[in-house]
């Protein structure tokens, strides 16, 4: 619900402000007066492209904000959640053109893009002007229309849950099946390549094991020299290590009683007579255990050859990398085996989804259908009593063959405005006021079912006057009952059913022209409406009339 709006050097427009009421909005004023000024402003907030040229003085910028009423409204709420902006009950639009020209937008002070703007305004406002292209010709609006009137939203939400599940299925059977014919191509080089790895069948660490070990068999001649020569020195000489440090070890023994800090020596010999000994014997332990062996070198050799040609083309350095490898082409070479099956069952449930969307498919299609004829013979009863007698509207429904996320209809509405017979798509056909006239008829009977925004009719009256205009004030009146709904008229009959009753008029300030408005009240509105039936000086009986109309 627009709640208010504020405009600010707009053309002739100094500076108004205006506070709609909930229900039915009526804006009056002379021909000139500058209403048609006030739909360009409020289309700014709507996302249309902006003028400097509206800027009639050049030192100050052009502020335009509508505060919105946004609360229980599911797409405006889900709107700023997707766009990051705070959820609030209360939405404020602002479009500001600067005094170069340029144009900025606003959502609750966050700056926008007119995509955006385009995008929330739509959900806001519905604005229905002479020679627009309206919502009317659009065909999700249409199959809302008869959605709404069968009362199948939610069997309509049940089928896009489950079509939705379907794609999903659909295209992961397409993914599978590319990866199967990938995974076809790769399938012999891969099958080489593990066959390779496995029959080579390296362990754990195997190569830098190898690697260390054929070191220690190349150099083992000089190792075993080594220890010889270490092991004769401590154990086997004329005068060895060992025996010399027990020898020393038993003289010092005789006088350590003598002096405090030789018991702490002798501890300290024995233990490295005991350290020595111990080396002595493990020199000797690890020189029995080396020996010069060919064929183990050669067969190390061999190893290492065949793993250094395979770590160079995997481009590698370990056997765990190598190893790993292994372990992925087995994956990939399985997955070869599985994939089929995974293939096999994804169809198999895509062709149950498909067989469920298309059975509910089928009933909302069923339920649309019954929905035609009843809502031809309301719409043309209806535009019959809103001046457009001959005009006649015809619901097209053709089945498709393919699903898509509203099921399995192509819907049209089509018109006829002067019974020839000849029935056409109304976007193509119907003039500005004929399809304005044509959606109060349609929204008029879909209100309560669908959360429609608030309703701006923009001279919905034209070319209609007495009864027929009475009849667009009637429905236009049941129809605020349910959603706001703000119309600029000049037939008196439609703005005798307002709710809240605004007068455009031109005043003259500082030797300038200037556009106003103010809410009418009751006495004002009857000697509005007075004028609006006889003239500047209306009649007794036009005043009487017009206070009739404003009574009922």
């Amino acid at each position: 619900m627009l709640h208010k709006l504020s405009i600010q050097n707009y053309a002739i427009i100094e500076k108004l402000e205006i506070e709609f009421s909930c229900r039915l909005n009526i804006i009056t004023g002379e021909t000139g007066a500058g209403k048609s000024i006030i739909v360009g402003a409020l289309g700014l907030i709507l996302g249309e492209r902006a003028d400097s040229s509206v800027l009639v003085n050049k030192e100050k910028k052009c502020v335009v904000e509508g505060s919105f009423e946004a609360k229980g409204k599911k797409d405006v709420q889900s709107f700023l959640k997707e766009n990051d902006f705070d959820i609030s009950d209360e939405v404020i639009i602002r479009r500001e053109i600067g005094t170069n020209g340029k144009s900025r937008a606003f959502i609750n002070d966050t700056p926008v893009n007119l995509s955006q703007l385009n995008e929330l305004s739509s959900l806001l406002v519905d604005l229905h002007q002479q020679f627009d292209t309206l919502s009317l010709g659009e065909s999700s609006f249409q199959r809302q229309v008869l959605d709404a009137l069968a009362g199948q939203m939610e069997l309509l939400n049940n089928y896009q849950q489950v079509y939705l599940q379907f794609q999903a299925v659909t295209r992961e059977s397409e993914e599978l099946k590319s990866r199967k014919l990938q995974f076809d191509k790769e399938a012999d080089y891969n099958r080489f390549q593990f066959t390779e790895l496995d029959e080579a069948a390296f362990k754990e660490n195997e190569l830098e094991e190898s690697d260390a070990e054929l070191k220690l068999l190349s150099n083992s001649e000089g190792i075993k020299a080594a220890l010889n020569k270490v092991y004769f020195e401590l154990e086997e000489s004329d005068n060895p290590a060992v025996q010399q440090l027990k020898s020393l070890l038993n003289q010092l023994q005789q006088y350590a009683s003598y002096h405090p800090s030789l018991p702490a020596l002798l501890q300290r010999l024995q233990a490295a007579h005991i350290e020595l000994k111990d080396i002595a014997d493990e020199v000797d332990s690890i020189n029995n255990h080396i020996n010069y062996d060919p064929i183990k070198i050669q067969q190390l050799n061999d190893r290492l050859s065949l793993g250094y040609k395979l770590l160079k083309k995997h481009s590698v350095k370990t056997t765990e990398e190598l190893l790993t490898i292994k372990d992925q082409l087995e994956e990939k070479l399985q997955a070869v085996l599985n994939i089929d099956s995974q293939i096999q069952e994804k169809e198999k449930a895509a062709q149950k989804l498909f067989a469920e969307a298309k059975q509910l498919a089928t009933k909302i299609s069923d339920g649309r259908k019954k929905q035609v004829k009843p809502l031809e013979d309301k719409v043309n009863k209806l535009l019959s009593q809103v001046g457009m007698p001959n005009a006649k509207m015809k619901v097209e429904i053709k089945d498709e063959t393919s699903l898509n996320f509203y099921g399995s209809n192509a819907i049209d509405f089509l018109f006829d405005a002067n019974k020839s017979g000849q029935f056409q798509p109304v976007r193509k056909v119907a003039s500005g006021g004929e399809l304005s006239r044509l959606m109060l008829c349609i929204k008029s009977l879909v209100a309560q079912s669908i959360d429609l925004p608030t309703l701006i009719f923009d001279e919905i009256d034209s070319g209609i006057s007495g009864e027929a205009a009475r009849q667009v004030g009637i429905i236009m009146k049941e129809l605020a009952a349910k959603r706001q709904l703000i119309s600029i008229t000049h037939q008196p009959q439609i703005a005798g059913k307002a709710d809240a009753h605004f007068f455009v008029y031109k005043e003259i300030v500082k030797d300038t022209v200037k556009t106003n408005i103010r809410k009418l009240n009751t006495e004002e509105r009857i000697t509005a409406i007075a004028k609006m039936l006889s003239g500047e000086k209306p009649t007794a009986a036009a005043m009487e009339n017009a206070r009739e109309m404003v009574g009922n």
